[in-house]
């Protein structure tokens, strides 16, 4: 018997099978031996993310009771996403302790010892902490300590649905460092699925938490687990495994796969069973830098047309990108036909208090229904004086004729404040008030996904390096949220998105208003441009024939010999509000 004893000691995978015949269930699978394998042999810090049903937590929670079978003096804690589930854990482990007749020595002999759903002691030295404590994440944890932390799905979609709550339960996940105990064999292990990309079992993974990935079948795509397959799936893969055949069949065959990827949807499959945010990224945030085009954009005039093209040679690897990964701008392939002025610049306001806010401005011109960024603003004083009269510096710059202000803060009263310095100013600029009544989130993704899926957004390249830049006193990952792209990247529908949208929401409202100019085609466009110029060049031969061949000598364009000729040409209404 005491053989038997210490080979159950020596090795999880035979405690595992043991306990598995104990509760009459099959013998372990071969993910969950590998699964076991893993958590005995594995690093001080480690996650194990393996897809659904194959029972991570039972594993882990017979992991925790072989730790005290080796060791009745450990003190473990189990944290959960909620105070339930923690419980349930201890619970089990409790009936386990009870019911399993080479288990029973662990009972403590004492009726003093705590035994509660919530903490629990064994057969061990009287001490402060329980031999094994149960949970939630939000619960309390500061004074407690551990030699074996077990976070068990501590990621759930209501607690990381958005930045700041992803950012809130980060916080939370470092706590376990200042709990741990300070011995050599004191571990902290994570179980879970992630939901998105921004998944804070990434975060871990950059804080050396060693990420053991089990998908249900082979992948398609290895670059998407950025090398932190299982080594049981990689040496099959190295032996000629194909993409797509199921990784344990004893758990879950072909056909049982096939019929849920059919019942739940192929993303959701993705997520939950192949473990690959790729996709659910794709769907959920729908702005990219990627469909952008990104190039100098000049302060007067523009081509008839912009091409743009995802060609790698394409990227603009030396502008820096916050975006998702994998995402990149790119300049434009081609520059078409003639430049001349736009038809319309405008500044796009979206005014905050002073605070953690910004005041932004965007700088906006349309040709042929092409949008142009010139410059962009940001301003974290509110709306003083100062700030106003900057952002008319730059109106004055871009020969801006209308200004755009929501009017959801302050009433209007920041739109008079600027009628005020307009006519000290001496400038002809016209003032829009705009009200929003549409949820944040879904106005921005409305306004911005149409123009950015047909590639009609033209940033200057200067903007991308101001953003970057922007805000250097304050810390990396504050900067982060403040940047343009870094909010338009992780804007999704879900309410709170992003922390702090200023910049976003100032350029989509920027882009609402040319709303109708994107109906125009540039092609069409550019033939009636043409058509025009012949007609005019064939007129003026008739008029003046003289005239007309010395226009024609110097190359002159449609609105160089209207002006010759003394003809005036109005540009005070865009071209493209008569069409």
């Amino acid at each position: 018997m005491s053989n038997v004893l210490e080979a159950l000691q020596a090795d999880f995978k035979l405690f595992l099978q043991a306990l598995w015949e104990q509760l009459d269930l099959p013998s372990p699978t071969r993910a969950q031996y590998a699964i076991a394998d893993y958590l005995q042999h594995g690093p001080k810090r480690l996650q194990v993310q393996a897809f659904r049903g194959v029972g991570k937590s039972w594993i882990t929670g017979a992991f925790v009771l072989w730790t005290l079978f080796i060791d009745p003096e450990k003190k473990i804690m189990i944290i959960s996403a909620s105070k339930e589930r923690a419980d349930n854990m201890s619970i089990f482990l409790q009936k386990l302790i009870i019911e399993t007749p080479w288990l029973n020595h662990l009972r403590p002999k004492s009726d003093d010892a705590r035994w509660s759903r919530i903490s629990f002691d064994v057969n061990c030295s009287p001490h402060q902490a329980p031999s094994v404590k149960s949970v939630g994440i939000t619960g309390q944890l500061t004074g407690s300590r551990a030699d074996l932390m077990v976070l068990d799905d501590i990621e759930v979609p209501g607690n990381s649905m958005t930045e700041f709550m992803r950012e809130k339960l980060l916080q939370l996940c470092t706590e376990a460092e200042s709990i741990l105990t300070p011995k050599n064999d004191s571990r902290i292990m994570y179980l879970g699925t992630p939901q998105t990309s921004f998944t804070v079992y990434k975060k871990l993974a950059e804080r050396n938490y060693k990420q053991f990935v089990w998908p249900a079948r082979i992948p398609k795509k290895l670059a998407a687990y950025e090398g932190f397959i299982a080594p049981q799936l990689q040496a099959d893969i190295d032996n000629g495994a194909q993409a797509w055949e199921v990784t344990d069949p004893d758990r879950f065959g072909d056909e049982d796969l096939l019929a849920r990827e059919a019942s739940m949807g192929h993303s959701n499959f993705m997520l939950q069973f192949q473990l690959d945010t790729t996709l659910s990224d794709a769907e959920k945030f729908p702005l990219k830098c990627a469909d952008l085009v990104v190039t100098s954009v000049n302060p007067a005039t523009a081509p008839d047309s912009v091409v743009w093209c995802s060609d790698p040679k394409n990227v603009l690897k030396e502008l820096p990108i916050v975006g998702l990964p994998g995402d990149y701008f790119y300049s434009p392939m081609q520059l078409q036909g003639d430049w001349n002025p736009y038809s319309e610049t405008i500044c796009s306001i979206d005014p905050s208090g002073r605070g953690t806010d910004e005041t932004a401005a965007a700088y906006i011109s349309q040709r042929n229904g092409f949008l142009y960024l010139h410059e962009m603003r940001a301003y974290r004083d509110g709306y003083s004086d100062q700030t106003l009269l900057d952002i008319l510096k730059g109106c004055k710059k871009f020969n801006v004729t209308k200004l755009v202000i929501e009017t959801n803060f302050g009433d209007g009263i920041v739109a008079e404040l600027f009628k005020k310095h307009i006519i000290q100013s001496k400038q002809a600029i016209d003032v829009e008030e705009v009200r929003a009544s549409v949820r944040k989130e879904d106005r921005i993704i409305d306004s911005l996904e149409p123009i950015l899926n047909q590639h009609r957004l033209v940033i200057d390249k200067n903007v991308v390096l101001w953003d970057f830049n922007s805000n250097p006193n304050e810390a990396p990952e504050k900067r982060l949220q403040y940047m343009l792209f870094y909010q338009m990247s992780r804007m999704c529908k879900d309410k709170g998105a992003v922390r702090h949208d200023d910049r976003i929401d100032c350029l989509a409202q920027g882009v609402k208003y040319y709303t109708d100019a994107m109906s125009i085609s540039a092609d069409l466009l550019v033939k009636d441009r043409k058509l025009e110029d012949f007609l005019h060049m064939q007129q003026e031969w008739l008029d003046d024939p003289q005239a007309a061949c010395n226009h024609m000598v110097l190359g002159m364009n449609l609105e160089q010999r209207q002006q010759a000729s003394g003809q005036s040409v109005d540009k005070s209404v865009p071209t493209w509000v008569s069409r």
